[in-house]
């Protein structure tokens, strides 16, 4: 391979070490713990095996033991780190960067056999060096297998610096690899037509076999704005989830993440379930001696705002306003479990799982004087009695290939633990409300896991290291897992007798590292052909669909009307509704001579207008870094009815409580709820990215889970706000010069739809 220029490496550590792939000796299989039934009938789901591949040709290769894995395993090796130092290739954000001292090159895409022999697939195909790490050096991570469990397509980042004081610009980048079988040729080729200026990680095969993917592309590609920089550090981040047709070169944004998202899967159920990591707060980098900047929009000649005020959510601080007194600070930082369609819609936490069913204290009440008001979570009225704590995560969730809708995953602090710590299970099958959902602490022992896989044969695999800390000097490797007297999970044997490897580089201070030792072993996955899960798409629930009859508009051609101008619809049934555990909040509610929802005493709150804001790249900072970070902004969308009594960006609600907009698409979006006066009630406080064409329901604000807050069931009411944006829109108020493209028409029995 020709070398690749390359830009300044981050100083790092010592790395490296001379391969020698060697046969393996295996382990005793751990079979899933024994309080897994019970789980299986709490998410109402059938237990039925997917299918083995068939097993590789054998081979003439001696074995030293027999061992129980029954499917070849796919990994990569990784030159270890000095511990987790802050945005490497295994920390929980910005691990995307490519610099050399962050991922350092010498590892491998490897597989193992269920006899215990190994291959080097990368150095096969002619990747990857021993030695001094230059032009043909790698870097490998997160592979996935394709449905016919003979292919897979994995992220590689390729070249290092040439010389003392060289450059590289290697990104990560998408390839595929064929020939897994034994005796098989190993062939990797570069997935065609992906953006080839930026980072794409974490690769999958969708149903229909696009492929999906991370990215750190700007989400409109408009190259000014790149890097994002995330809601926290004002670091580098992914900016969502994409959507890549090899073929045709197709690409589209799937959400958009403006603190990034990381390690997505699909599972049995289609649906494409990844991490987020949510935020939305004010930048606490908005100080003077960072020199922020804020633009009046994203173009590349925007000029500069006379000032930085933000707007949403509250802030950072306690502060006073006139109508409600002390409005409590809001910072907020966790690594959560989502949930989308294979093509972008309904996007939402896995299950709409709140924050207040994962973590328990999770923030003070709102209006600090309003007593009624709860800084913790009744956690009677929910399964789930373990907390994911502020400032940590889930990561690298699987779902069991036995036991449809249980997922593992790795719970893990935000800093220095490389996303190792606890296995946790979750039940999450679609039929569970979150109410219902569970996380259970499945993993023993003083050691880390990282990686879990649950395999089809019932075994278990992860990588793991017997320190307690994340440190520099420890090992990191697969192991099977068995189980203790308890039921669960520790480390068996090591998967392998230990892949070792010398390497040298030079970093960005002009200065060599090296590395003479074992490399740690990630990214487990099982090579087994799979069923294809089905690609469910968003239907339209009877309340909406009967407005639109009623109003005789055609649901189809409203979509496309949304679609050539990149917007989507949201409808709130009840605004006054709200789940009956998320008590942070506001929940004595009501709009103005309509309809109210309380639960005993406290502060009544009238509510008549929902406000909607997008996530606007425009932050910069002068003494900081390039990029911008992304801030809350009034949503600017002309189809909407006017209402000049209310703030800007939004609509009023109406008597039924109902609410319905026209929202930008392909962009991050979040809202809130005001009084009259235009002064917050209610703030969503989470990012929601919606499709071209989306029509989004929620039954009230953060919807019901099994009652909401009066004890009653989830609206079912036909939305009066509907009705009224439809008529809007249908008499020609949809925007576009004064509603010219939309067919006017009186009377008739045909329904309307918009002209062309």
């Amino acid at each position: 391979m020709t070398p690749v220029p390359a830009s300044p490496a981050r100083n790092g550590f010592r790395s490296g070490l001379a391969f020698i792939a060697a046969l393996l000796l295996s382990a005793c299989g751990a079979q899933l713990p024994a309080s897994q039934a019970e789980l299986e009938k709490a998410a109402g789901e059938a237990s039925d095996a997917i299918p083995a591949a068939q097993a590789p040709r054998a081979t003439a290769a001696a074995t030293t033991k027999a061992v129980t894995v029954q499917n070849p395993i796919l990994f990569v090796t990784q030159v270890p780190l000095a511990g987790d130092p802050f945005s490497s290739r295994i920390s929980t954000f910005a691990n995307h960067l490519p610099e050399v001292d962050l991922a350092p090159r010498g590892g491998d895409l490897m597989i193992r056999y269920p006899d215990g022999t190994l291959r080097n697939l990368t150095r096969e195909a002619g990747y990857g060096m021993d030695g001094q790490q230059t032009a043909n050096a790698i870097a490998v991570r997160e592979p996935t297998v394709h449905w016919s469990g003979t292919k897979a397509v994995f992220s590689m980042v390729v070249g290092a610096p040439t010389s003392v004081y060289g450059t590289d610009n290697s990104k990560w980048q998408l390839y595929e690899v064929t020939g897994l079988g034994k005796g098989e040729t190993a062939r990797i080729t570069k997935v065609p037509h992906q953006p080839t200026g930026y980072n794409n990680l974490s690769p999958l095969y969708a149903s229909d076999d696009r492929i999906l993917f991370t990215s750190d592309r700007p989400r409109n590609g408009q190259s000014h704005l790149y890097p994002q920089l995330d809601e926290y550090e004002s670091t580098p981040t992914t900016t969502g989830i994409y959507s890549l047709d090899p073929a045709t070169g197709e690409l589209r944004v799937l959400n958009h993440s403006p603190s990034g998202v990381f390690s997505p899967i699909i599972d049995s159920y289609g649906r494409v379930i990844f991490t987020r990591w949510d935020h939305l707060q004010r930048d606490q980098q908005n100080y003077s001696k960072f020199e922020p900047v804020t633009y009046a929009s994203e173009t590349a000649n925007a000029s500069r705002a006379s000032d930085n005020t933000e707007t949403f959510p509250e802030p950072r601080e306690r502060s006073n306003t006139n109508a409600y007194g002390q409005v409590n600070g809001f910072t907020y930082n966790l690594f959560t479990p989502w949930q989308m369609n294979q093509d972008g819609t309904d996007e939402l936490t896995l299950n709409h799982i709140g924050r207040h069913e994962l973590s328990f204290n999770y923030l003070q009440r709102s209006f600090a004087g309003d007593r009624a008001l709860a800084d913790t979570v009744n956690t009677s009225l929910i399964a789930n009695r373990t907390e994911i704590n502020i400032d940590s995560g889930l990561f690298h969730v699987r779902e069991d290939p036995r036991n449809p809708g249980i997922y593992y995953a790795v719970h893990a602090r935000e800093f220095g633990e490389g996303t190792s710590g606890r296995i946790v299970r979750i039940t999450g099958a679609p039929n569970l409300t979150a109410d219902k959902m569970t996380i259970t602490v499945v993993s023993a022992g003083s050691g880390r896991f990282r990686n879990p896989l649950p395999l089809s044969s019932g075994q278990f695999v992860a990588a793991y290291t017997p320190s307690s800390q994340f440190q520099r000097g420890i090992e990191l490797r697969l192991h099977q897992l068995d189980t203790d007297s308890s039921g669960r999970f520790v480390a068996g044997d090591p998967l392998t007798p230990g892949i070792r490897k010398s390497v040298r580089w030079w970093n960005g201070s002009g200065s060599t590292q090296s590395y003479d030792g074992l490399l740690w072993e990630l990214d487990p996955v099982e090579v087994v052909a799979r069923q294809r899960p089905p690609a469910p798409t968003a239907q339209l629930a009877a309340p909406e669909r009967a407005v639109l009859g009623e109003e005789q508009v055609n649901e189809a051609a409203l979509r496309e009307w949304m679609k050539a101008r990149n917007l989507a619809l949201v409808v709130v049934r009840n605004q006054t509704s709200r789940d009956r555990t998320d008590r942070q909040q506001p929940f004595n509610l009501q709009v103005p001579g309509g309809v109210k929802t309380t639960n005993g005493t406290g502060q009544l709150y009238s509510i008549s207008h929902f406000q909607i804001f997008q996530g606007n790249q425009v932050r910069a900072y002068n003494a900081h870094k390039r990029g911008r970070r992304v801030l809350a902004q009034p949503m600017a969308v002309d189809a909407n009815p006017a209402n000049p009594g209310g703030p800007r960006g939004s609509v009023v609600i109406a008597r039924d409580g109902s609410s319905a907009a026209f929202v930008p698409a392909s962009q991050a979006l979040t809202w809130q709820t005001t009084d009259p006066g235009g002064e917050a009630v209610v703030r969503e406080r989470v990012w929601v990215t919606m499709q071209p064409g989306e029509i989004r329901t929620c039954t009230g604000c953060h919807g019901e889970n099994s009652a909401n807050q009066a004890g009653n069931a989830p609206s079912q009411n036909k939305p009066e706000a509907l009705r009224e944006l439809l008529r809007h829109w249908k008499q020609g108020g949809g925007g576009d010069g004064g509603g010219s493209s939309v067919a006017r028409r009186r009377n008739g029995s045909n329904p309307l739809s918009p002209g062309k």
